[in-house]
């Protein structure tokens, strides 16, 4: 059964405004206690008693973090840890366990996770991770959905427009791109006019940061000095 509650209005900065906290645990207090902590600071919550149910939820592509439990009733946290990758790779985990020892938090945060929590834990700390977890998961899709606009971007420039972006990100000059296409000054002018435009590059500083995280090379001269 999953319960799920939208933010709180006039929530504070502690809450961001389009995310969602899932906690998956078997215990039924931990997961009322732990979700109205949450709720009371205006995160949206959604419980699961098992790792079967958070699987099979639908989830949406917000900022977002799980509260996990390490020891599940016939299910151990930290293989599904390894499982989840591949339903949702990113997520940060944060673990929760009233069971604790060194090897298994040494596991867990080797794995990937945020944070391990022995019960019972301080609210505040609690409260704590789960702001540092969703602002570091808004970073992570603020950077992918920049990085695929700016893919869209670098998708329509023509060959020779890419052609040219290379060689500006070689350092060469117009009248010596020029000679490398074979083509007129004025042409490359166009071309160079044509990519700083589609890319929105305000400088070739700037383009230049662009196609270092697009992966685009800079294209040497064939030319002797």
């Amino acid at each position: 059964m999953t319960t799920t509650m939208s933010l709180a209005p006039g929530s504070s900065d502690g809450a961001l405004l389009a995310s969602v906290v899932y906690i998956v645990d078997d215990d039924e207090d931990v997961r009322q206690s732990l979700g109205s902590l949450l709720r009371s600071v205006g995160h949206r919550v959604e419980v699961f008693s098992s790792p079967l149910e958070f699987v099979d939820s639908k989830r949406d592509n917000i900022p977002s973090c799980l509260i996990l439990d390490v020891r599940l009733r016939g299910e151990n946290g930290l293989a599904f840890q390894q499982a989840i990758v591949k339903i949702a790779p990113h997520i940060p985990i944060l673990f929760i366990t009233g069971y604790p020892d060194v090897e298994m938090s040494v596991k867990a945060m080797k794995a990937g996770a945020m944070d391990f929590f022995s019960k019972p834990f301080r609210e505040q700390d609690m409260l704590d991770a789960v702001t540092q977890a969703l602002r570091r998961d808004a970073e992570r899709l603020s950077f992918e959905s920049s990085t695929a606009d700016l893919r869209s971007r670098y998708g329509s420039l023509t060959p020779k427009e890419r052609d040219v972006l290379e060689f500006v990100l070689a350092g060469l000059l117009n009248k010596q791109i020029a000679d490398e296409m074979h083509v007129s000054e004025i042409t490359i002018k166009l071309h160079r006019g044509q990519v700083m435009r589609k890319m929105a590059a305000r400088s070739v500083v700037e383009l230049v940061r662009q196609a270092q995280v697009l992966d685009v090379k800079p294209r040497a001269s064939t030319r002797r000095p």
